[in-house]
């Protein structure tokens, strides 16, 4: 869905986009590695020099005052998810400007090719209402479980411990930093101005487990 929208302050929003052609847009650990460092260091009024910093520098430089809140993110092999809000007046415009335009550069550097790697400048959608936002959290993080099965929604033989187990375990989403991980990329997420969904982990895995139809210990 094209944006035909105005961002609102303090609203969120569901913003994604996808490879021009549906192309594969993380080849490598280390492009999924890139664009999660980018979702840190792009968000910021600060302009960065990636090549001028130190890797142990990512998570902890100062961006200066930051553009939108990131609640929940999920990168797939040709696209990604982002759920965010609007902190500033221009602030999504901007952080999506800024990291699509840092990645594309890095991916066509890296991989000798020209021309746009995404579908135009990104897709938006308004989280109008708690029931929309609070289910954004569990469809974003969901994804990955189409790389287990693609149909896992409607496959009745499909394996629900075996998809929650891959979900679980995946590294590019914010999913582990929702369930307890000790990770530098927890610094991505600015939590507290979001709606507290998640009170415990057990809820954090019920946000999963439910839609998988699969149940979780009572420990």
């Amino acid at each position: 869905m094209q944006r035909h929208f105005l961002f609102s302050i303090n609203e969120f929003y569901h913003s994604y986009n996808r490879g021009t052609d549906k192309r594969i847009i993380f080849n490598s650990p280390s492009d999924y590695q890139r664009f999660i460092v980018l979702l840190y260091l792009c968000n910021g009024k600060v302009p960065i020099i990636f090549r001028e910093l130190l890797e142990d520098d990512f998570f902890t430089l100062d961006r200066g005052e930051t553009l939108v809140d990131i609640g929940a993110y999920c990168l797939m092999p040709n696209h990604f998810h982002l759920l965010v809000r609007e902190k500033i007046d221009g602030g999504i415009s901007a952080f999506m400007k800024k990291i699509l335009t840092a990645y594309s550069m890095y991916f066509n550097k890296k991989y000798n090719r020209t021309g746009s790697l995404f579908e135009g400048t990104f897709k938006a959608r308004h989280a109008s209402n708690d029931t929309q936002l609070k289910y954004l959290f569990s469809y974003i993080h969901l994804n990955p479980a189409k790389l287990v099965d693609s149909n896992w929604k409607t496959n009745i033989q499909a394996n629900p411990r075996k998809l929650f187990d891959y979900i679980n375990r995946y590294p590019y989403s914010s999913f582990p930093d929702y369930r307890g991980a000790e990770r530098k990329e927890k610094a991505i997420l600015n939590k507290t101005t979001f709606p507290c969904y998640f009170e415990t982990k057990k809820d954090v895995l019920r946000s999963i487990t439910e839609w998988l139809d699969y149940p979780i210990s009572k420990d």
